[in-house]
């Protein structure tokens, strides 16, 4: 098809070139206008000009192996997507909503793509006019096979360097790599709107080419004078699946990838509750109704923070216990199977094996609290909890997890940002 647009554009150039010669004057001008712009229209067929779309992201759906959220920053009209080396292209317009937030207005932008098929290779691109950017790669699941993701605790930083290098690191270690998981405190100020471009900016290209999943932390709840606000920026900058909530939209929600069903819970209750009631109580009724839809093999639960309370070195009236949160939510995973709980917050690795009516047991959830990928850190201040079976070297760096589901097992390592692995757990049922 290029080489007939060049031929057909050295045509009319030549047929005016001719009628120039025979006509002269004001018919040459008119010809030449008319074949001038007929030749443009063909090179821009040929070649499209180029969208410079800012911070493509893929979102996660409810269900990746049909669909994806394609979300991104610029002037860009739609989604093109078709299956690789296919001919057929598909187009879904995008929604366009303005955003100001932290003194910067900026238009957000996102399109569902739909009708996928499990199990193939797609590739999707931007396109406003005739413009468009370049294609970029989309691979759906299948329906029930096994599949890798990488998991990666707070990122939160005040250089997301460290941040950038941890999770293009272990996406260049793990290329096979599915999609990824943020624990929330994705940033250090839920308000700055440079760190959420120093974040998206870390994950490019990862995130445009395998899909996010996105937890929220207490850290997206500041604004710029360290007060707590509803998480205004996290919440438009990712259409993570409806939940079925007019008050708590985005907070939580659930997806499935192959043979797993993810419930990805918030534990901001304290951050929100003097802005909105209700949040626990409303995960706690939808939490069941949720899991009893699912007929995925294994059930997986995602909470920024964690399950246990840990004293603290110098701060002998903290207690060792349990936290609100796993007040609240251990016993409904107990009754409902959940098989793993990944767990961030307190930026340390610490695997927790079985833990079921509160305390250790070969039955229940395994708890991993997941650690740090942020250079946030706190060396030194925690005492180890008598469930922890298994803590990083310390004092502690980065980490990453890498969670492989198969048929018979859910494998989870722990990596620090050299590859070194510090640590495996094998889920069995």
């Amino acid at each position: 098809m290029k080489n007939q647009h060049k031929i057909n554009r050295r045509t009319f150039l030549k047929f005016a070139g001719g009628a120039a010669v025979i006509a002269g004057g004001g018919f040459l001008a008119q010809r030449f206008d008319v074949f001038g712009r007929a030749a443009k229209r063909l090179d821009r067929i040929a070649n499209p000009r180029k969208i410079e779309a800012e911070f493509i992201r893929q979102i996660v759906t409810r269900d990746p192996s049909v669909s994806r959220t394609i979300m991104w920053q610029s002037e860009a009209a739609a989604v093109e997507w078709r299956e690789v080396d296919a001919q057929e292209v598909q187009r879904a317009a995008a929604t366009n909503e303005d955003f100001t937030d932290d003194g910067r207005a900026a238009v957000l932008h996102a399109a569902g793509i739909e009708g996928l098929t499990p199990g193939r290779r797609y590739e999707y691109r931007l396109v406003s006019g005739e413009e468009a950017s370049e294609w970029r790669p989309l691979t759906t699941p299948a329906e029930r096979g096994g599949f890798k993701a990488l998991i990666f605790p707070d990122s939160q930083s005040s250089d997301y360097s460290v941040w950038r290098d941890v999770a293009q690191g272990a996406w260049k270690r793990n290329p096979d790599a599915g999609f990824f998981v943020n624990m929330g405190d994705l940033v250090d100020n839920g308000e700055d709107h440079t760190q959420w471009d120093a974040w998206l900016s870390a994950v490019a290209p990862m995130i445009e080419q395998i899909p996010f999943a996105p937890v929220m932390g207490n850290h997206e709840t500041y604004d710029r004078n360290w007060q707590v606000r509803l998480p205004k920026a996290y919440l438009q900058e990712f259409a993570v699946p409806d939940n079925g909530s007019e008050a708590f939209s985005r907070y939580y929600y659930s997806f499935d990838y192959g043979s797993c069903h993810f419930a990805v819970l918030n534990t901001q209750m304290d951050e929100t509750a003097d802005f909105k009631q209700g949040l626990l109580e409303e995960q706690l009724a939808w939490l069941p109704e949720d899991m009893e839809k699912s007929r995925k093999r294994w059930k997986i639960a995602l909470l920024h923070k964690d399950v246990l309370q840990y004293r603290i070195h110098q701060r002998p009236e903290r207690t060792e216990g349990f936290s609100d949160i796993g007040e609240a939510f251990m016993p409904v995973f107990d009754t409902l199977g959940i098989d793993l709980v990944l767990t961030a917050h307190l930026h340390t690795y610490r695997n927790r094996g079985h833990i079921e009516a509160f305390r250790r047991s070969p039955k229940g959830p395994v708890y991993i609290l997941t650690g740090v990928a942020g250079d946030v850190r706190y060396p030194n201040l925690w005492v180890d909890h008598a469930l922890d079976e298994v803590v990083a070297p310390q004092p502690e760096t980065d980490n990453y997890l890498v969670l492989e589901a198969k048929e018979e097992a859910l494998v989870i390592e722990c990596f620090l940002p050299d590859g070194t692995r510090i640590d495996r757990v094998e889920v069995v049922k």
